[in-house]
């Protein structure tokens, strides 16, 4: 008599399911997502989540990384590839406008968003130390211009880079009320008239 085969583990594609996991964590935060939810969107089982990924935070510290590497990566190259710092944060700001308002994706900023309401104090803690790394990269951007002169001397570099900071979180949640690309890439020109005149 034939024995029945035993059946194999149904295979997933494990970037299409990073990819959906990212989605409701940007959709609805860290807390709100359960791993029910999880496991619903990425078309898999709790036992295959927890195999491929690790456990809910894991799963999310590493959605934080394609992030940055993929939809997050114009603040970066904004940063890294300007040649000042009023340029760089110009730019900045406006990629930002277009970024948080595709509708290609939930809106606003993953890093900013997930942060509501989340009372895990580890996840807490890793996504208030991007967002102050941001800001400090904004920062020595600010203070090398001041240094060679390009901004003026007595421009106060952390207080311009939390402004930017303030300017670039507070348009990610207004993209999630609804505002518009227009209406966000006046918002990053206006930002840009607090800045002092160049030093040149």
């Amino acid at each position: 008599m034939a024995t029945k085969q035993r059946g194999r583990p149904r295979s997933f594609d494990r970037d299409k399911a990073l990819e959906q996991a990212t989605m409701e964590f940007w959709r609805r935060g860290y807390e709100v997502t359960s791993v029910a939810d999880l496991t619903r969107v990425m078309g898999i089982g709790a036992p295959s989540l927890y195999a491929a990924f690790g456990d809910k935070r894991a799963l999310f510290e590493e959605v934080l990384r394609t992030y940055g590497a993929t939809y997050g990566a114009f603040a970066t190259r904004a940063l890294a590839e300007e040649p000042t710092a009023r340029a760089a944060v110009t730019r900045l700001l406006h990629e930002a406008a277009s970024e948080f308002t595709d509708p290609a994706h939930p809106y606003g900023c993953l890093v900013i968003s997930a942060a509501a309401n989340c009372t895990s104090e580890c996840v807490s803690t890793t996504l208030r130390d991007r967002r102050n790394a941001a800001l400090a990269a904004i920062e020595s951007r600010i203070a090398a211009d001041i240094a060679a002169g390009r901004l003026p001397g007595g421009t106060d570099a952390g207080t311009l880079a939390r402004l930017s900071g303030a300017v670039f979180q507070g348009m990610s949640q207004q993209a999630r009320d609804g505002a518009t690309r227009a209406e966000l890439e006046a918002v990053a020109e206006a930002a840009m008239l607090a800045w002092p005149p160049d030093g040149r």
